[in-house]
């Protein structure tokens, strides 16, 4: 999905999603670093991984403590082997694509380094090898500790099989520093590869999927002998701690180690301009097909270490470094058949089943046909011959449809979700096809459990996901009310491993067992915050904010199907250019619906719940959900402060809270958050990032302020509420 189209997301949506990819990257990032056992492939990968940076980027207020943004690699708590924490943390790298992102990678250093039009930039540049990075240490001179790159803080001791790595020496030549670690990957050949494989299957042993999954699971071996029957090979292309740094550019020091007695890659070079960086990039790319070693990209670094310092570091990796990942390599194959796929947060998606095709080194058997619209322009159907590319940016896709003017029958796109049967429907404007099933999806089900029970919304506590799973794989909990009636299972409950645990004498006053107090927070929750409960049911478009909203407006929770049902009628009922004539809004008011359909944005709000409540199965689970819980009457109070009736304006990124919540503290105090910049602003609170709205408040002349002091005000508010 293109960045604008997240952008187009609901909150609760965008949460959803995130939330998501939180899980399967972590997922993919174990069987990637821990188990050397990887599912899907590096480009499938890194599509997870973009999408995730383009839901941060549109909102930045909902990043995860867990996100994958913030980690490197996979924590290696499930291995045999030593665990050791990396003096200096091992990064990861940002990719780019294409050369507009090396440019404007290239014009980010520039920048940050305030550095004239005339001023030069050297950066190095290599080929980027897939094997594993591997962590060298030496003191005076010797070869003490190998460590893995693990979670970039904490990797695994494989000293004694690295020792049995040639390329790595044991000891380095007279004068050099006290402490110096070398950092590098650990790699197969192409050929060795291919021998070991060979001699694997002659054996009835274990195949591996490529030459990077075959040096990682050689390197991690618990018994060293076995990894010294292994054909590792090891190359430098950086340093980590060191008690001195004799030179002062990378080129300069690259070149030092290999004089020590390490390999470097044979195209590390120094470029002085983007031209002569993609040039560089070209020529490994035209030499790739023959290169006796798997890469999968270019590497540039900015080559003077003073600046590289001055440039520091994001959450996972440097600014000074990027990776130009390689464009797609190309296949023909046959369209199968096309299977469409029902996602937790409802959107079907079409997925072409392949005649299996080799890739880029990979087999490709399926081929995402992403939305109905791009099956019209491909024009695909069962037995079409389509080209096929896999990319660093994007999982397998479709390039070229080469039979398309061949007679076959068109694929019809269902109207009927799939798994549950409920409508499928695009929303006006919109291409992505939903199940409007929601809470009766299975597709969907536990997922929208998750969220039911997270903090912004029920805030169950002991409700995590593996508890969600667990409850729903058997069949105790498929809807929200079943959570309800979980007490009735309380002796089956204490029968699972793990769920009767004594708890700490601390948490005795809620219960005996974990079970006891995870039944004890259900219950707290029986009369939950309405807004909260409208939020965790999970409607498109309705975010905590929205909720908040239309609960203000209605009050109470169980009017909400008829008055949304009015509301839709309503708009129905209004000509093109009638919506916001004086004479409709006037109408609106007198029947209450203006909180609803009013002049902010709520149409898409009242066209979601319509199609939520037009669907039987989800109005049953609606009033299920409300024979279990009662929650009051929703009553907005606000706090007097000296943001009281002031139109505030958030922006940049807030370190303490979500954007969502501070509009809530803005509203609590008494103040109108909103979105834009204009004269009529009377409060600014500005957090790092902040841009185009501050420069257009201090040409406003509007107050602007930190959030330090924004957190001030509220205290003060708070404090004299009391």
């Amino acid at each position: 999905m293109p960045p604008s189209q997240s952008v187009e997301l609901s909150e609760a949506d965008a949460a959803n999603e995130l939330m998501r990819l939180a899980k399967v990257i972590a997922r993919h990032d174990r069987l990637y670093h821990a188990e050397d056992a990887p599912e899907i492939t590096d480009a499938e990968y890194d599509a997870l991984v973009r999408r995730n940076r383009e839901l941060e980027e549109a909102f930045p207020h909902l990043i995860r403590a867990d996100s994958p943004s913030q980690k490197v690699g996979h924590e290696i708590s499930a291995s045999p082997l030593s665990k050791v924490t990396h003096e200096l943390r091992m990064m990861s790298l940002d990719n780019a694509f294409n050369r507009e992102e090396v440019e404007d990678w290239v014009a980010r250093v520039r920048r940050y380094l305030n550095l004239d039009d005339g001023d030069p930039v050297a950066i190095t540049a290599e080929d980027k090898i897939d094997g594993l990075s591997c962590s060298l240490r030496y003191e005076h001179g010797a070869l003490v500790r190998a460590a893995t790159r693990g979670d970039g803080q904490v990797g695994e001791d494989v000293t004694p099989n690295a020792r049995h790595i040639a390329d790595i020496p044991q000891n380095l030549p007279a004068g050099v520093p006290d402490v110096f670690e070398v950092r590098g990957e650990v790699y197969m050949s192409r050929a060795d590869f291919a021998a070991l494989n060979a001699a694997q299957a002659e054996a009835g042993g274990k195949l591996f999927a490529n030459p990077r999954n075959a040096a990682a699971g050689s390197l991690r071996q618990k018994d060293a002998i076995v990894t010294a029957r292994r054909p590792l090979k090891f190359w430098a292309y950086g340093w980590g701690a060191a008690s001195i740094v004799p030179c002062d550019t990378q080129h300069a020091m690259m070149r030092l180690i290999e004089g020590w007695g390490f390999p470097l890659s044979p195209f590390l070079t120094l470029t002085d301009s983007v031209d002569a960086m993609i040039a560089h990039y070209q020529e490994i790319g035209r030499q790739r097909p023959d290169l006796p070693y798997e890469i999968d990209g270019v590497v540039y670094k900015v080559d003077r270490l003073d600046y590289q310092q001055r440039l520091g570091f994001v959450a996972k990796a440097p600014r000074w470094a990027l990776a130009h990942k390689f464009p797609a390599e190309r296949a023909e194959t046959v369209l199968q058949g096309i299977d469409i796929q029902v996602g937790r947060t409802g959107k079907l998606t079409p997925v072409g089943r392949l005649a299996p095709v080799l890739v880029g080194g990979v087999t490709v058997t399926n081929v995402t046909l992403h939305n109905r619209d791009e099956i019209v322009r491909l024009g695909v159907r069962v037995g079409d011959r389509l080209v096929i590319q896999r990319a660093g940016d994007v999982i397998p896709q479709v390039v070229e449809n080469l039979t398309r003017e061949a007679s076959r029958e068109a694929f019809a796109f269902p109207d009927l979700c799939p798994e549950c049967d409920s409508e499928a429907v695009a929303e006006e404007g919109e291409v992505d096809v939903r199940c409007t099933g929601g809470l009766i999806c299975p597709a969907q089900r536990t997922q929208r459990l998750e969220h039911f029970v997270s903090r912004k919304a029920l805030d169950i506590d002991g409700f995590g996901s593996e508890r969600v799973e667990k409850l729903f794989k058997e069949g105790l909990v498929k809807t929200p009310a079943d959570i309800f009636r979980l007490h009735q299972h309380r002796d089956t409950l204490l029968s699972w491993k793990g769920w009767g645990s004594k708890l700490r004498e601390a948490d005795k006053a809620n219960g005996d067992t974990s079970v006891d107090k995870l039944l004890a927070a259900i219950e707290q929750r029986r009369r939950p915050d309405a807004s909260r409960l409208l939020f965790g049911i999970g409607i498109r478009h309705v975010g905590e904010v929205t909720a908040r909203d239309l609960m203000k407006s209605i009050g109470e929770i169980k009017k909400l199907p008829q008055i949304a049902e009015k509301a839709y009628n309503f708009l129905k009922s209004l000509a093109p250019n009638d919506f916001e004539t004086k004479a409709a809004l006037e109408e609106k008011k007198k029947s209450g619906l203006f909180e609803i359909v009013g002049a902010n944005g709520m149409e898409a709000v009242v066209f979601s719940l319509h199609d939520f409540f037009h669907e039987s199965h989800n109005r049953e689970v609606w009033d299920d959900i409300l024979s279990e819980v009662s929650p009051p009457y929703f009553e907005f109070h606000t706090t007097e402060s000296s943001v009281s009736g002031k139109t505030v304006v958030f922006t940049g990124n807030l370190k303490s809270m979500s954007r969502d919540e501070a509009k809530a503290q803005a509203e609590k105090l008494g103040a109108k958050p909103t979105g834009t910049i204009s004269a009529k602003t009377d409060l600014l609170v500005a957090g790092p990032g902040a841009g185009s709205k501050l420069k257009k408040a201090e040409a406003f002349g509007i107050e602007i302020i930190d959030e330090d002091a924004w957190l001030r005000i509220v205290l003060e508010a708070e404090s004299g509420e009391e």
